[in-house]
């Protein structure tokens, strides 16, 4: 039987022309970059596998990492005052998010155990082939690994405005690894937007099966508000390439 691989890059990536898109606007966007039969056993792993928690982040009351069996002993009375301190914290203008997270790297470190073809992911992120696109594409070649942790928006989920300038850990170019498999609607939220200093829309990305999306840090961005009628179907691998 032949092995379906986990990851593995699409070799007709056009690299010249994604690195002349990064370089004009710091923001650059693959579709297919891995080989179609790879982003299905990802997808696969990511819907069906995946032993889902919670970050969430209300204000200074956070963040929050929550393992799938913390998430399951809240019980609904919890699990509503949490969404009402959340809502608290947006009307007061103040930072917050939630939404579906596996911490594949602290998973990784701690040896959790939970799921293997996720202990790998991590790996593959910080393999050479990618990174190798990856400095290729951003023109920075101090990039040396990655962080990578599985997120998945659903009803209710959103990621606040903010701009990732944690310069002091080594973040220089943020991903998103998109593995929606729905044919994503606009009105069902979840885009990954960028925004001018006037707070104007100046760029938008659908979830969109097999892309990798890369942006450098220090852009003001979120990930739009999923509203309640919208399927649960945003997976994603997330993180930062870093230099340290």
């Amino acid at each position: 039987m032949e092995t379906i691989p986990l990851f593995q890059l699409n070799p007709a990536i056009d690299r010249t022309r994604a690195a002349g898109e990064f370089a004009a606007d710091g923001v650059v966007q693959i579709r297919d970059f891995l080989t179609p039969a790879a982003a299905q056993t990802i997808h696969r792993v990511l819907s069906r596998e995946t032993p889902w928690g919670l970050a969430w982040r209300a204000g200074k009351d956070g963040p929050h990492g929550l393992r799938r069996q913390d998430v399951a002993a809240l019980g609904p009375e919890r699990s509503k005052a949490l969404m009402q301190k959340i809502a608290e914290a947006m009307h007061a203008r103040d930072y917050a998010f939630i939404y579906g997270q596996y911490q594949i790297l602290t998973a990784n470190i701690e040896g959790w155990g939970e799921h293997e073809a996720l202990d790998l992911l991590v790996e593959h992120v910080n393999d050479e082939p990618l990174m190798e696109l990856v400095r290729d594409v951003t023109g920075i070649p101090q990039l040396k690994k990655a962080d990578a942790q599985a997120t998945l928006y659903g009803p209710n989920h959103f990621l606040a405005l903010h701009d990732d300038s944690h310069v002091a850990e080594g973040w220089q170019v943020a991903y998103v690894m998109n593995f929606c498999a729905e044919d994503w609607r606009p009105d069902w939220g979840g885009y990954l937007l960028f925004y001018d200093e006037n707070g104007d829309v100046i760029r938008g990305f659908r979830p969109r099966f097999n892309t990798l999306n890369m942006f450098k840090v220090g852009q003001a961005h979120n990930v739009s508000y999923v509203p309640p009628f919208a399927p649960v179907g945003r997976y994603a691998i997330t993180g930062w390439f870093r230099d340290r």
